[in-house]
């Protein structure tokens, strides 16, 4: 009786086995079908949302010339404002200049404040993995600048004084990183003109800066200022979008090359620098 009792539980038991076993081989290639289905990718809007929104929000420090800055009518000027004025011309949307903390421009930009961060902005390798760029558009170099009596003359000199550079900036990055950055004392403020009059008033010895603003604000304003030989980097700047936005970054690297093209580009460079020195392809 216990045998026979025993049998019918044992066969009971090994078909409950055989139907879970199916259901669990059923259910498995089901999960299995679902987990290896591509996720769709996620829709690329960022162009029509310009167009619709019929704006453009260009995060800049806004003080930061001759790429883009705050003239005496309070206005924001600058080289690639009047770019970006003609990009924007071009796509019939409206150019909206959005001011920036520039140690927050990463933020500003994926929080959707601002469309695009274009100021004057080196490529390197960190922006690269945050940031979607457009190809360069101007070379620069990173230099040093002293007051003309200062008796600093070369980069050997500065050992034992006080630097200012931009907070946030590749210019901090590349100063910190250099063989000089030991022997040195370094102020970090918000923007490079502050930093300039720092130096005027006798607060720092030197700036270490774009060699574009140097050059532009020695030149506009008639600063007693030089530029110490040699740089410690070459630089390229260029456009920063979102990381997806893949469409309204095209966009607007199409129209740079067609400025180029038709000397527009050029034009607009001569008016700040004295001659066409873009590098659009």
């Amino acid at each position: 009786m216990k045998k026979r009792i025993f049998a019918n539980i044992a066969a009971g038991i090994t078909a409950a086995a055989m139907i879970a076993a199916v259901g669990s081989c059923g259910s498995g290639s089901q999960a299995e079908t679902t987990a290896a289905a591509p996720e769709p990718a996620a829709a690329d809007n960022s162009l029509q949302k310009v167009l619709d929104d019929k704006q453009l929000i260009l995060g800049l420090d806004a003080s930061f010339p001759p790429m883009g800055f705050t003239n005496d009518a309070n206005e924001i000027v600058g080289f690639d404002i009047d770019v970006a004025q003609e990009v924007c011309d071009r796509m019939g949307v409206t150019l909206v200049k959005q001011p920036i903390n520039w140690d927050n421009k990463e933020e500003d930009l994926n929080v959707g404040k601002i469309d695009c961060i274009w100021n004057g902005m080196s490529i390197n390798d960190s922006r690269k993995q945050v940031m979607n760029l457009s190809d360069p558009y101007m070379n620069n170099e990173m230099i040093f600048t002293v007051p003309k009596d200062s008796g600093i003359t070369s980069m050997d000199d500065l050992k034992g004084k006080t630097v200012g550079v931009q907070s946030g900036s590749s210019a901090e990055e590349i100063l910190m990183a250099s063989d000089i950055y030991a022997d040195i004392t370094v102020t970090a403020l918000e923007d490079n003109v502050t930093l300039l009059n720092q130096m005027e008033l006798g607060f720092s010895d030197a700036v270490f800066l774009d060699s574009v603003v140097a050059n532009y604000l020695i030149t506009e304003n008639s600063k007693d200022y030089v530029i110490l030989p040699g740089n410690l980097e070459a630089e390229e700047y260029a456009v920063g979008f979102r990381k997806n936005d893949q469409a309204l970054r095209d966009e607007v690297q199409r129209i740079l090359s067609e400025m180029k093209a038709d000397g527009k580009l050029g034009e607009i460079s001569t008016k700040w620098f004295g001659s066409d020195i873009t590098t659009v392809k």
